[in-house]
């Protein structure tokens, strides 16, 4: 059974904003010579690494809501700022979840496959759905 970290989108404010960051980054790093993959460095590395790599994803929290993830392909020590990190390494693409509230935290959470929003597909979910809305019909259960 795949485990999956939940993390924080800080400054995106939209699915669209994170996948533009997401290509932008693979393009940068393309132009670099290296694997053209979109990644995010954290400074812990996770201790269950195995159970992420066995099909594991990085949910995203944005504006306060679990909405869409990236499937992880690998991890990587890196440093950071001159310090070890670990390069989260990603499939390109994002997948839609139900929008699942989520308060702020630090770093990354483990999150269980039970815990998990489920996907949906992208024909369920309207593009142009403000966040403060969506948010709403979470909150009363009509999402």
């Amino acid at each position: 059974m795949a485990l999956h970290l939940q993390k924080l989108s800080v400054g995106t404010t939209s699915i669209d904003g994170l996948a533009d960051w997401q290509r932008r980054l693979a393009a940068h790093r393309g132009e670099q010579g290296r694997a053209a993959l979109p990644d995010h460095v954290t400074r812990m590395f996770p201790k269950r690494a195995e159970e992420l790599l066995d099909g594991g994803s990085v949910y995203w929290v944005i504006k306060g809501l679990m909405l869409c993830r990236s499937e992880i392909v690998g991890l990587e020590e890196t440093v950071k700022h001159g310090n070890k990190a670990c390069r989260i390494v990603l499939r390109p693409g994002l997948i839609p979840v139900m929008p699942t509230p989520r308060r702020a935290f630090q770093g990354w959470r483990y999150l269980t496959d039970e815990d998990a929003p489920k996907d949906i597909s992208v024909a369920a979910e309207p593009d142009d759905l403000p966040p403060a809305l969506r948010r709403k019909l979470v909150e009363i259960g009509l999402w």
